[in-house]
């Protein structure tokens, strides 16, 4: 048996969304921009979704701009507004942001807008005065700030942030989020909140991957990054996969109806695990906002064992089939320390240690007491001659 705990990575395709995403493969539709019948098939697939997400995270529809994903929406977002603002143009974004926001956004600075980095405390919350410092610096065209953040779970201010761009008037800067993990998570207000744009992924509710889109305010400047073709009103050429995008759409449904059923059951299962894990490990930290703390990402704990080598809990953990992942990146077989960790003041060596777990819609309280035993089982060992979990 497998327990399932990497959901903040992906979540597996929803029976119900597999279910249509066969039904349209099925159908036989072809390139959404011929003009024959396949062809219509397709673009009224693509259509119908585009209707359906809009009206799922509350936008007009002729806000949505389908991509590949939320790193491509979130490239689409930051290069889009910056290369039509043109040289000079400036860029603030949080210290605790995605790569898929913090990398275009040093590349960018080679190319001369300038860079910004917003520091966040030890709980990886981000002040408001540092963010309204930002703001007023000359020249800033645009500020990225992720709704809830993938490794340790805490929720920017988003209303507050909002009224502080009110306060500049005409002059604010524009204002992009990534809002990948709280899709379906938290209620989201993007109109209330002032946003003007907002990258999403449908692989993180249960949808293919593949598929993502950028909720764009009509009239922004925005430079294509994908030409060739005038999809998605010029914005993002290349065929649609139309399957995928029905597909998704209905993913994307279903997390926004079930969000605070969801949202309140996974957050009990949350508590317990800590629970769990604070009996089994009474060493063990919890990283980023306490579990009091409101609003936080409800699915996500980042805990930090210590004396315990992050990486061989983890292989160790995948052995037993809990299948978790580090609060730190993979590259070339090296674990670097996470930046989020980092970020919030945290010691490289700890930073690389820290698991992030993070449960789903098929996560149970079976999974949760199971996944403790183990852990229990690893990181305190009864049997003579066996090896805890330290490096």
């Amino acid at each position: 048996m497998t327990i399932y705990l990497d959901h903040n990575g992906t979540t597996p395709l929803l029976p119900e969304v597999r279910e249509r995403f066969v039904e349209l493969i099925d159908e036989g539709l072809g390139n959404p921009s011929s003009t024959h019948a396949a062809g219509r098939r397709a673009r009224a697939v693509i259509d119908a979704a585009r209707e359906e997400i809009a009206a799922a995270v509350n936008v007009p529809e002729e806000w949505v701009v389908f991509t590949s994903g939320g790193t491509e929406a979130n490239n689409l977002a930051l290069r889009g507004v910056l290369e039509a603002a043109g040289t000079g143009a400036g860029l603030a974004v949080s210290a605790i942001e995605h790569s898929a926001i913090l990398e275009p956004a040093r590349e960018l600075a080679t190319k001369g807008h300038e860079l910004t980095v917003i520091p966040v405390d030890e709980r990886g919350a981000q002040g408001l005065a540092a963010t309204r410092k930002a703001l007023e610096r000359p020249g800033c065209r645009l500020l990225s700030v992720m709704v809830a953040n993938n490794e340790v779970g805490s929720v920017a201010p988003m209303a507050e942030i909002g009224a502080c761009l009110r306060d500049l008037g005409e002059a604010r800067p524009l204002w992009h989020t990534d809002a990948v993990q709280a899709l379906g998570k938290l209620p989201l207000h993007l109109q209330s909140w002032g946003v003007d744009l907002a990258s999403f992924s449908a692989h993180k509710v249960g949808g293919p991957p593949g598929v993502g889109f950028l909720v764009r305010r009509p009239g922004l400047p925005l430079q294509p990054q994908v030409l060739g073709g005038g999809q998605e009103s010029g914005l993002r050429a290349g065929t649609e996969n139309a399957a995928a995008i029905g597909a998704a759409a209905l993913a994307v449904r279903l997390a926004c109806e079930r969000q605070e059923s969801y949202s309140t059951a996974v957050g009990k299962l949350v508590s317990t695990f800590w629970e769990g894990l604070s009996q089994v490990a009474p060493g063990a930290r919890l990283m980023g906002p306490g579990l009091s703390v409101s609003p936080r990402l409800p699915n996500t704990i980042n805990v930090l064992f210590d004396g315990v080598d992050g990486r061989t809990l983890m292989a160790r953990l995948d052995l037993e089939g809990v299948e978790v992942s580090l609060g730190s990146a993979c590259a070339s077989g090296a674990i670097e320390p996470s930046h989020v960790l980092t970020a919030m003041g945290m010691k490289e060596s700890d930073a690389r240690n820290s698991l992030r777990l993070s449960l789903g819609p098929c996560t149970t309280q079976a999974d949760i007491n199971t996944a403790v035993e183990i852990m229990g089982k690893l990181l305190r060992p009864s049997t003579p001659g066996a090896k805890p979990a330290h490096g």
